[in-house]
């Protein structure tokens, strides 16, 4: 019978991989050991091979596609042997799901078809027929509701799609809502003063005569009924004049630059203030000199026309207080999007776990690095690799781990794991995001173990060439930021590793030694720690058990 392989999983984050590339086609030979495919996982490319031999009967995913761990990729059996009764068994299981999910969606289509109470049409076969249902647009990225501060038409009345139906006040300011349909306004559904969440029913726009009650006696109009609506003159009186009061203000603060006085669009409006037009000198083709969308793309800077004989009238006021000529900059939006790699998806998820779900904090320490400085120059000066100031501070928390096991500790729910070994994770930046390769047990090894190792993992990292062993079992985390100039900053802590080290740059800054100001070289560190197993004042004697291994690195050698 013919074998189907599955997509692998290949890290212990991993839940899909992305066919990056097949290395066999159908009708192929394969054997036993033959790379298939290679895979690209959240943290590393890797090589899929095969198990059995054979003949490649089917393949099931096209390269660059990304496919959950356990998926059906391939089929390898005898030439010609039928394979579909291998693949129909590996999917009968998700069979009988999608027969189940087909019946209840059948019965939802029924009951979205079923006519609304009240024996109108439904909005889909309003649509059909002409008639536009307009909803409160959202205006602003922190609106939930706007109030309706003016109708300026009403029942019965004729529309154009670029007339202004009303005005509505947000949470920011006072605007204007067009309908884009023409027709008659068959029906308001929120009066004047009355306040309507985002996407609901504000009004609706067809042929005349044409039956809305469907729409309505359904339960998508939010507004409210007539007569409770009547019923408190007074109060509603006393609401109107509250809302409208502030209509007015907030008109004169939007940021319009002074294009409230011109008619427009709201679109044009929009559009004319993210391209920088002055909407004063772009003449309007609509009703009324009404300026429309069309009016700003087909507007040239060069050909603007005279401005009217109105904003000429009051000469003598401009004479006396001359306002800024603000020069014109037409800019364009521009953007790409690139689909989130594996190694993004699972940055994300790891992190945000790890934020949201362990208390942090921090703690931060300078450091006296004169000492370290020279001894690393002596060092270089005979070790067979050159060795870094990371190689240096990477030995140095391994021995302060020793001393300080609580801090080499994680969480585990119902209990606290203590590390009695040292394995530093070391954070190396990639082109797609993030890895921490592991020195393992790292208080025992030399400075220039420490720095071969680290040097080859970051050759393996740029080339996607780490495995899952070199990523696993971290204990502790290190990350450096210190060679791009930073001088201190915070990192989330690597779960399930209980704290994890920032380290930034080498600064010359003043420092007093011996009661006289002189040339220092400090370096801040700053210790993320997991409240839940890491308590201040151990967090503070680790960094100070640091401070004092770095300030006479020729303690790491004792």
């Amino acid at each position: 019978m013919a074998d189907v392989i599955k997509m692998p999983k290949m890290s212990d984050t991993m839940t899909e991989g992305v066919l990056a590339k097949w290395h066999k086609k159908v009708g192929d030979k394969v054997k036993s050991g033959d790379v298939l495919a290679e895979v690209e996982t959240d943290k590393a490319t890797m090589d899929m091979e095969s198990y059995w031999d054979g003949t490649l009967l089917y393949v099931g995913v096209e390269e660059g596609t990304a496919v959950p761990v356990d998926a059906i990729m391939a089929v390898i059996g005898k030439e010609g042997e039928d394979y579909k009764a291998a693949l129909e068994a590996e999917k009968g299981v998700e069979a009988p799901k999608a027969e189940s999910t087909e019946a209840p969606k059948a019965e939802e289509k029924k009951e979205e078809a079923a006519p609304a109470q009240g024996g109108g049409l439904s909005e889909e076969e309003l649509a059909a027929k002409g008639v536009t249902v307009i909803r409160m647009p959202l205006l602003s990225d922190t609106m939930t509701e706007g109030v309706i501060a003016e109708w300026h038409k009403k029942v019965g009345d004729k529309v154009k799609d670029d007339d202004v139906l009303a005005d509505v006040e947000t949470d920011k300011a006072t605007m204007e809502v067009m309908g884009y349909a023409t027709g008659t306004l068959l029906h308001i559904g929120v009066e004047k003063g009355a306040a309507a969440k985002v996407n609901g029913i504000i009004a609706i726009v067809g042929p005349e005569g044409t039956d809305v009650s469907g729409i309505l006696a359904g339960g998508s109009a939010p507004a409210p009924k007539a007569e409770s609506a009547e019923a408190p003159k007074e109060e509603k009186s006393a609401n109107v004049a509250e809302i409208e009061t502030p209509r007015t203000s907030s008109c004169g603060t939007t940021a319009d630059n002074g294009d409230s006085r011109v008619k427009a669009s709201p679109l044009a409006k929009k559009i004319a203030k993210d391209k920088g037009i002055d909407l004063a000198q772009v003449a309007g083709s609509a009703e009324g000199g009404r300026i429309i969308k069309k009016d700003i793309e087909n507007f040239k800077p060069s050909a603007a026309p005279a401005k009217s004989e109105s904003t000429s009238a009051p000469a003598a006021e401009k004479a006396a207080a001359p306002a800024p000529v603000i020069p014109q900059f037409v800019g364009e939006v521009k953007f790409t999007e690139a689909p989130v790699s594996q190694m993004r998806k699972v940055i994300a998820k790891r992190l945000a776990e790890s934020l949201f779900t362990a208390p942090h904090f921090y703690l931060t320490i300078s450091i006296d690095m004169d000492n370290a400085m020279a001894a690393r120059t002596a060092i270089n000066a005979v070790a067979p690799v050159k060795v870094s100031f990371n190689d240096i501070v990477i030995k140095a928390v391994a021995v302060a781990l020793k001393k300080h096991p609580a801090v080499n500790s994680s969480w585990g729910g119902d209990k606290i794991r203590f590390n009695e070994h040292t394995n530093i994770g070391v954070a190396m930046a990639v082109e797609d995001g993030l890895l921490v390769p592991v020195v393992r047990f790292a208080d025992g090894k030399s400075l220039s173990h420490i720095s071969a190792e680290v040097k080859d993992f970051g050759g393996k990292a740029k080339a996607k060439k780490l495995q899952p062993a070199d990523w696993e079992g971290s204990t502790f985390t290190v990350s450096n930021l210190g060679m791009f100039g930073i001088d201190e900053f915070t990192s989330i802590i690597n779960s399930p590793d209980g704290a994890i080290l920032s380290v930034g740059a080498i600064q010359q800054v003043p420092v007093v030694k011996n009661g006289a100001v002189v040339p220092g070289n400090v370096m801040k560190l700053t210790l993320g720690c997991d409240h839940r197993v890491v308590d201040g004042a151990t967090g503070a004697q680790f960094l100070q058990t640091l401070k004092g291994l770095l300030e006479e690195p020729i303690r790491l050698l004792a």
